[in-house]
């Protein structure tokens, strides 16, 4: 299995570049950031330091989407890192939760997205894209051998579908296992369905993880406090779901609907981090199931579930106050046991 690490561009950037080091220093093999530019620093900037201060690393955004940026103003940004640090970048992209709504717009449309991933991977790998109205271009500046793999965030019928229809790799944020078991399948019916190797999909569960000394109610507390704001971040796409569907429609599953019930608003001043006041109706039950919450053997157990659902990388949400602390467990304990 792979490991990568998730952060906010909240300055300096230079926490940001140290944090993926040590990250890389550690056995993560990725290193992803949010992508909202109002609310952070923009990442593309940042991704070229941390390619430059790593040798494997490879880096994208969890995740962009087709509306802040043209497609080809993002595949190009991802081309010219590509170019200068050897392939090491992948494009996790949405409809776009925050970014959109922050700039007072609506989250992207799926047929939007569905478009953008076809014209951004296929000019990040020196192809012609048509940017609509018949407007064909290519990069001429694009080397052979170029590669750019799309990744899309999904948790709805119709999303999970696209994905396992088009996009390189799956996101999944939360580590619940019966969710993520359902979901896996899903997408990989539909890859199969679409005539694609169900295995050509990369599988990519993000989630919180927090490491505490033992099991105690009193270090649970604190690493479910910590970790709360990831149901709160969970439900405002959830409400979307819910919106469409309906409550109990049988195309969503109760198990990802029922704890929105007590959701009462939501203020992006605080999304993503500890102690968001907007998440206290996430019970506990939710942190622990979304999360990796408890000692390290925790963190190992469901893990190697996670695996045997056909997770192929375990993405770590570092936001909280144990930042260096959980990287270097996992580097240390987490990851060689796993992977052993």
């Amino acid at each position: 299995m792979d490991f990568g690490l998730v952060l906010q561009t909240d300055p300096p950037a230079s926490r940001v570049v140290s944090l993926m080091k040590r990250a890389e220093r550690n056995g993560f093999r990725y290193g992803w950031t949010f992508d909202s530019a109002v609310l952070w620093q923009e990442p593309f900037v940042i991704y070229s330091q941390i390619l430059a201060n790593t040798q494997k690393l490879t880096v994208g955004p969890m995740v962009t989407n087709p509306g802040t940026r043209t497609w080809e103003v993002t595949a190009s940004a991802f081309a010219t890192l590509n170019d200068m640090f050897g392939n090491r970048t992948v494009c996790g992209i949405g409809r776009g939760d925050s970014a959109m709504r922050v700039a007072g717009r609506k989250p992207n449309t799926l047929a939007r997205v569905s478009e953008a991933m076809k014209v951004i991977r296929a000019l990040g790998r020196g192809e012609e894209a048509d940017l609509g109205g018949g407007t064909v271009v290519r990069f001429p500046w694009i080397e052979p051998g170029a590669r750019l793999p799309v990744w899309m965030a999904a948790y709805g019928p119709r999303a999970l579908r696209m994905t396992g229809e088009e996009a390189d790799g799956f996101i999944l944020q939360l580590a619940d296992l019966y969710l993520t078991e359902y979901m896996v399948r899903a997408v990989k019916d539909a890859a199969a369905a679409a005539g694609r190797d169900p295995a050509e999909v990369t599988v990519c569960v993000a989630a919180p993880a927090y490491v505490t000394a033992d099991d105690s109610p009193e270090a649970l507390a604190h690493a479910r406090e910590q970790c709360r704001w990831f149901g709160g971040m969970v439900g405002n796409h959830v409400a979307d779901l819910v919106a469409r569907y309906g409550e109990h429609s049988g195309a969503v599953p109760d198990e990802l609907t029922d704890y929105i019930k007590a959701r009462q608003g939501y203020d992006y001043a605080h999304h993503g981090r500890s102690g968001n006041p907007d998440t206290r109706f996430v019970p506990d039950g939710i942190v622990d199931r979304f999360c990796v919450v408890g000692p390290v053997e925790k963190h190992i157990e469901k893990l190697n579930a996670l695996r045997e659902l056909g997770v192929d990388q375990f993405a770590v949400y570092d936001m909280h106050d144990a930042q260096e602390a959980v990287i270097d467990a996992y580097g240390q304990q987490v990851i060689p046991a796993v992977n052993s």
